[in-house]
């Protein structure tokens, strides 16, 4: 990348940081659906939800709700990799249309951006070996259970596990995720798109037991887009209920949709 192309990124994204008015470029669904392309930032650098393929072409989850958005609006989706710092501004200057980027719905983003229905989520769970029966926090009593040090699994394990839980904590997910493998622990606290990876070289081996923290991803579009917005919704409704979001998450995090992200439509 260019200085001039980062020192611009740096600067937009500072000012969004802090607070400055952004001249927002609401996107024109007509404008869109006569131009026959919608464009979309997109992370690739954030798998499961982006990546880039052996051809160097965006993939992940986000890229195929991404491609089925633009099916819905029947218009090619011209994927545009953004970063997490330069994403919002990119939107908000009409460099891309949408984004369907891992973005979390927070109050502060709310300020800066209108989202659409929640489409996706991240959270942190207590897995471990299918075999042991384990559904709830008390039930932690007396077993040792993996976590990376001062992560939020290790804040979200801490606060419900009974006084006698072994909390074992590592210095990363991947040292807490080894001695799960090994056989060391037979629960570890992880976020839903790490175990996704685990579950990729594992199959069943291993199995969720109760959820502890979540946040929903919504797409997002400059403010004023509201006929955009609208049809957007109509799209994540459309698609949770026919199951091609079941199908996505599926397919690139070995489960469906999860509840939270449903309850949170």
């Amino acid at each position: 990348m260019k200085l001039s192309t980062r020192l611009f990124s740096y600067v937009a994204a500072a000012t969004v940081a802090v607070g400055l008015a952004l001249p927002a470029a609401a996107a024109d669904l007509a404008a869109i659906e006569k131009a026959g392309t919608v464009k979309i930032g997109m992370l690739v650098d954030f798998p499961p939800f982006g990546i880039l393929d052996a051809s160097g072409t965006p993939d992940g989850y986000d890229a195929d709700v991404a491609k089925a958005l633009g099916d819905y609006l029947g218009v090619k989706a011209q994927i545009v990799p953004v970063t997490g710092p330069n994403r919002i501004p990119y939107l908000l200057s009409g460099q891309v249309d949408v984004l369907v980027a891992s973005l979390g719905v927070t109050e502060e983003r709310a300020q800066k951006v209108d989202f659409s229905k929640a489409y996706a989520g991240i959270s942190t769970a207590v897995y471990g070996d299918k075999t042991l029966e384990l559904t709830k926090p008390e039930e932690l009593s007396g077993k040792s259970v993996a976590v990376a040090r001062a992560s939020t699994q290790d804040i979200g394990v801490t606060k419900v596990a009974p006084a006698d839980a072994d909390i074992r904590r590592f210095d990363d997910d991947a040292t807490a995720a080894q001695a799960l493998l090994s056989g060391q622990v037979k629960l570890i606290g992880l976020s839903n798109v790490v175990m996704a990876e685990i579950t990729k070289a594992t199959g069943d081996r291993f199995n969720k037991k109760f959820d502890m923290s979540s946040q929903v991803q919504g797409i997002a579009v400059s403010p004023g887009s509201d006929a955009l917005l609208e049809k957007i919704n109509a799209f994540v409704t459309q698609a949770t209920t026919d199951g091609t979001l079941d199908n996505i998450h599926n397919k690139w995090l070995s489960e469906p949709l999860p509840d939270f992200v449903k309850a949170a439509q």
